[in-house]
């Protein structure tokens, strides 16, 4: 056994079978921590460079999630005016890019994003409606004076409708004409 160790270490240039055992080791194939982070980082990048180029980028992202938070709280304002029995008014003021909806809930809309309102202005109080604001009224029973809010950002646009006999309300991806 000794003499067999002794000929696979000649054969690779070595004096003795330890010396073999460091050198085996050595020689295994595989790859360091180092280089599997730095792959993983970089699959990491091109996944977020594609998501963005798919996306419209990062104005395709606020888009989107200005959009599904108006959708949120149109459904928040239908459901306080279903549970309070009360009518329910969201406020929409496209010139500061605000809205308002019942207890307090308000927020901000990107000022890089186009701003549309469609709808019953009358529905607004009348010096809300003399600055330009619009209001989408929900009703106990559910129902709507109805309206839509479109949010723009380059060719990219989304719809944020509220029917008026039910109150539903629904968010859809649409495309801007020029």
């Amino acid at each position: 056994m000794a003499g067999n160790s002794n000929r696979l270490a000649n054969d690779h240039g070595l004096a003795d079978g330890a010396s073999l055992a460091v050198k085996g080791r050595s020689a295994q194939r595989g790859f360091t921590l180092l280089e599997i982070i730095l792959v993983i980082a970089i699959i990491a990048a091109a996944s977020v460079l594609a998501a963005t180029a798919m996306g419209g980028g990062f104005k395709g992202m606020q888009l989107k999630a200005s959009a599904r938070q108006i959708a949120s709280n149109l459904r928040y304002t239908r459901a306080q005016a279903i549970a309070t029995g009360e009518p329910q008014r969201f406020v929409i003021d496209p010139a500061r890019h605000a809205w308002q909806a019942p207890k307090n809930h308000h927020g901000d809309i990107p000022p890089k994003l186009g701003i549309a309102f469609t709808g019953a202005r009358e529905a607004a109080s009348p010096e809300r409606a003399a600055r330009g604001e619009g209001a989408i009224l929900f009703f106990p029973d559910g129902a709507a004076t109805g309206g839509r809010i479109r949010l723009t950002a380059g060719k990219a646009a989304w719809d944020i409708d509220v029917a008026w006999l039910t109150g539903q309300v629904q968010l859809r991806q649409a495309t801007v004409q020029r």
